[in-house]
């Protein structure tokens, strides 16, 4: 797994030392919630997913560059929709610090770019569940279309059924977004 840039963000592998930070991100009941999986409870149960962002190697470090501090994960995961090669689901939790200021947004740009680039993916997804209006900004911002929502298509960690926001973007989309970023 390579490093990333952008303007203001490293995106990098996890590392074992950012357990203290990685625990307090994940133990906000703010921020795992809105991704589906509950606060952490304890540094023991922080470790266990941190040993699994560095061995899976799908999940990077989203880390402010001026300062070096963590503010969450972005990661492309095996969409569970589409199961084939050449599908990836985006995924990103931010720490509740950091919302608000366009890094989840910063940093989804960038992995887009690297999966349609780099990894010459053929689509990417992200779901959301219906409630949460700051991923759908950053689905939006980031040219996702919208594909439907799925009425009470996702059960929480706690139970709770949600409707669930899909959104997909082809190579085809990415590539029309590139086009009109073009200077002429």
């Amino acid at each position: 797994m390579r490093s990333l840039q952008t303007g203001r963000l490293l995106l990098r592998p996890f590392h074992h030392s950012d357990l203290s930070a990685l625990n307090a991100c994940a133990r906000s009941p703010q921020v795992g919630p809105h991704a589906g999986w509950p606060p952490h409870q304890s540094r023991e149960q922080s470790r266990r997913v941190l040993d699994q962002f560095i061995r899976e190697q799908e999940v990077w470090a989203v880390v402010l560059r001026s300062s070096g501090a963590l503010l969450g994960s972005i990661g492309l995961h095996e969409d569970y929709r589409r199961p084939y090669a050449g599908a990836r689901m985006l995924g990103y939790a931010l720490g509740e610090a950091y919302w608000d200021k366009g890094y989840a947004t910063e940093a989804a740009g960038e992995i887009i770019r690297f999966a349609f680039e780099v990894q010459h993916l053929s689509l990417l997804s992200l779901y959301h569940y219906a409630y949460n209006d700051r991923s759908r900004r950053v689905a939006e911002k980031c040219g996702f279309i919208r594909e439907g929502v799925l009425r009470a298509g996702s059960m929480r960690y706690d139970g709770r059924i949600f409707d669930e926001v899909c959104y997909s973007l082809t190579r085809a989309d990415y590539e029309a977004l590139q086009a009109k970023e073009e200077p002429f």
